[in-house]
């Protein structure tokens, strides 16, 4: 199949993540565990050769956060790229959920606490600034009715 035609293959083991991204990253390259492991270490994270070749020859299935992390270091993505699709589907449903009742007025103020180093996922911040800019726009028409004419 052609490069314009190529399908994305299907990303649902963290080996078929990490073969996927290898293949991208390092297009036509055999790469090492050491080789990724040193990668990562420069990128200021930690990741073993071995623990590296486990994960592509499929013997490590869940690894900690910290892991997941040290991949996205050295690929260069957001490291929830290789958290387990169901967990990702659930953290973009509860934070579509709080940004609903927020719309709503169940929820009335935001407060920074809880959120981890990375903040809250792009695609949610795209949502949450899409409602302000709605508000905004919402706002400036009901504005301008209700004053009619600037003042003088």
């Amino acid at each position: 199949m052609d490069s314009v035609g190529e399908r994305t293959p299907e990303l649902r083991t963290l080996q078929q993540k990490v073969e996927y991204m290898v293949e991208k990253t390092f297009p036509g390259q055999k790469i090492s565990g050491r080789f990724f492991a040193d990668l990562v270490k420069e990128r200021g994270g930690s990741l073993s050769h071995s623990y590296f070749s486990n994960i592509l020859a499929g013997k490590v299935t869940q690894p900690s956060e910290d892991i997941l992390k040290a991949l996205g270091l050295g690929f260069g993505v957001d490291w929830r790229f290789f958290k387990e699709e169901s967990e990702v589907v659930d953290d973009v449903v509860a934070g579509l959920q709080f940004l609903a009742k927020q719309r709503t007025g169940e929820i009335s103020g935001v407060a920074g606490r809880g959120l981890d180093e990375d903040g809250l996922p792009p695609e949610l911040l795209q949502f949450a600034l899409s409602l302000l800019e709605d508000a905004m726009g919402r706002q400036g028409a009901a504005g301008g009715a209700a004053h009619g004419e600037p003042e003088k």
